[in-house]
């Protein structure tokens, strides 16, 4: 069974599986920031999202970053290396991209499994 959750014309934010969760790209809160803040305001929604959809950054299994400027990775990984609990980081991938409004400097995405019940 699949279950979508806050489902728009365009995407769900979340989507759960046979108890995989796929949370859809996060952003960050105000892209007025500079990247530290817009990295840790978008990881605090994807641990919001991952408590709200029964899981926890514990398990995740992937998350695909994708940064305005390579000039940023190692501002992000700072943030992304203190967010991440030791030895629960997920398989990972950080590209750069062009973002859907100038100011966004970060983007991820993250899939996720379910905590047994």
């Amino acid at each position: 069974m699949i279950e979508r959750q806050e489902t728009k014309q365009r995407m769900s934010r979340i989507v759960k599986h046979n108890g995989t969760i796929y949370l859809c790209g996060q952003v960050c809160a105000d892209a007025s920031k500079d990247i530290t803040e817009q990295t840790q305001t978008m990881l605090d929604k994807v641990e919001t999202l991952l408590l709200q959809s029964g899981s926890d950054k514990q398990h995740m299994l992937s998350a695909t970053i994708y940064l305005k400027t390579m000039d940023d990775f190692a501002a992000m990984n700072a943030v992304w290396d203190n967010w991440v609990e030791p030895g629960y980081a997920p398989a990972r991938a950080c590209v750069t991209a062009n973002m859907a409004r100038e100011a966004l400097l970060v983007e991820i995405s993250v899939i996720a499994a379910e905590i047994s019940k």
